[in-house]
């Protein structure tokens, strides 16, 4: 762990210390070293579940992958970052590659904490520099109201859970994941004790986000860099998933009947926010409800409580990261050419830069799950689980996945085919760190159908 986390705190001197002229490749440099650090964690040889480097930090195989995946987007954020960050002046650079630093530090932290309260603190403290990258570097006149509606949704989320952590501290004596799994969870039948139930998820259903609570997720996308963009998207939505599939198992057995609404919205989320992005006119609006789709998806198949729900959204949760950062890079990569994110105005592209066309068929096909890929595997294993719990529920998932098919392909189709638009007239051709930006993000994708069992957990 320390040999991560070390490093990490390292970056904050590097970023300050080095001349401007090697900030970018310094840092990216040694986020690259971090982020290959870090894949000797997922080499697992123990037996008892948890390798703990101290009484609060450690990692077992349900945090690694999601660890994982945090330091390998750091390197990917400050190359994606480069291009429209470098004309500002220096000390604004090195503050924006300092909140990102920081950033991974938080998540570091709370992926590795073995105390809930610890995980609790730094679940809460990615808010802080997430919410200055958004409203000091977003795109658009919006980012104040943007950044409004992160930090009330996400507080509002987590105040009960602050709560409900010290009512079970109270109870067990002890918030350590390593002990609480051991101790017999408490007869929940009153009202109060079901109140605490809701408490304990609310806040983790707002951060996924699950549909109905999902207002400010396409507002903090739209508005925010594309660094913003590409750790919301791939990380912080999976605190949201890691939280639920921590606490849920101290919730045993007041949640087999109170989950019901829960999956019931998660269900029919997957169905409006698809339908959604089937009449959006923003790129970036699009990506960002097609991710609230996916994770009703995670919601669903962590709610059922089954060891295929949990595998399925694991696995899930790790290619949706990959998948959805790469969409929101291209994304960025139009936008820096054509300065506008409406889908009418970027058609024809691949006449204009035919290999990040290949780029976005790739990243389209990993969205709708093109079989073999991960992203197919978590959704099949996830919606068996969800039929074999309910016959009904295939309706609302075979229709879910029609959609994704059909808003990936609108979205391949209008800014790929068709004539070239008439306002694009000089292009930038595409540079070789965009490409190396696409390659590290869909490599691994291709790479995890050969060994996924990195990332199913500790399920099968």
């Amino acid at each position: 762990m320390l040999k991560i986390l070390i490093p990490t705190l390292m970056l904050f001197p590097t970023t300050w210390l080095v001349t401007p002229k090697w900030l970018w490749t310094t840092t990216t440099a040694q986020a690259l070293v971090i982020a290959t650090a870090s894949l000797t964690l997922l080499n697992w040889n123990s037996e008892t579940g948890w390798t703990s480097s101290n009484p609060y930090l450690g990692t077992d195989p349900l945090s690694t992958p999601l660890l994982v995946l945090t330091c390998w987007l750091l390197p990917l954020m400050i190359l994606a970052s480069q291009n429209h960050i470098s004309p500002e002046p220096i000390s604004r650079q090195r503050t924006y590659i300092t909140l990102l630093v920081s950033l991974q530090l938080f998540l570091i932290m709370a992926f590795g904490a073995t105390e809930i309260i610890l995980f609790y603190i730094m679940f809460e403290a990615t808010l802080i520099p997430t919410l200055i990258i958004i409203t000091r570097w977003g795109n658009q006149t919006e980012r104040l109201n943007a950044g409004t509606y992160f930090l009330f949704y996400t507080l509002a989320g987590s105040l009960p859970l602050l709560v409900a952590l010290l009512v079970l501290q109270k109870e067990l004596g002890s918030l350590s994941m390593l002990v609480i799994q051991y101790m017999q969870p408490a007869p929940l039948c009153t009202w109060a004790d079901k109140v605490w139930w809701a408490a304990c998820l609310v806040a983790f259903l707002v951060k996924m986000p699950l549909y109905g609570a999902h207002l400010w997720l396409p507002k903090a996308h739209v508005e925010a860099p594309v660094a913003g963009s590409m750790v919301l998207a791939a990380v912080l939505l999976k605190l949201g998933g890691y939280g639920m599939m921590r606490m849920i198992i101290m919730l045993e057995p007041a949640s087999k009947n109170l989950a019901y609404p829960f999956i019931i919205l998660a269900l029919w989320g997957i169905i409006m926010t698809g339908s959604i992005c089937l009449r959006q006119t923003d790129l970036k609006s699009l990506i960002a409800y097609s991710s609230v789709s996916h994770m009703g998806l995670v919601v669903a198949g962590i709610l059922i409580q089954t060891p295929w729900g949990f595998t399925g959204a694991i696995i899930l949760m790790i290619a949706h990261g990959l998948a959805s950062s790469a969409l929101f890079c291209l994304a960025n990569t139009n936008y820096e050419r054509l300065h506008s994110r409406t889908l009418l105005l970027a058609r024809g592209m691949q006449a204009v830069l035919p290999l990040m066309a290949t780029w976005w068929f790739i990243a389209n096909l990993a969205n709708l799950a093109l079989p073999p890929l991960p992203n197919l595997m978590g959704e099949l294993v996830i919606i068996t689980s969800m039929f074999n719990w309910s016959n009904w529920t295939i309706i609302l998932t075979g229709g879910g996945t029609l959609i994704t098919a059909s808003y990936s392909l609108y979205m391949y189709l209008m800014t790929q085919r068709g004539p070239v638009s008439t306002l694009i007239m000089a292009v930038e051709p595409s540079h070789t760190r965009e490409h190396l930006l696409m390659a590290l993000h869909l490599i691994p994708i291709i790479l995890l159908m050969l060994k996924p069992e990195l990332m199913w957990g500790w399920c099968f």
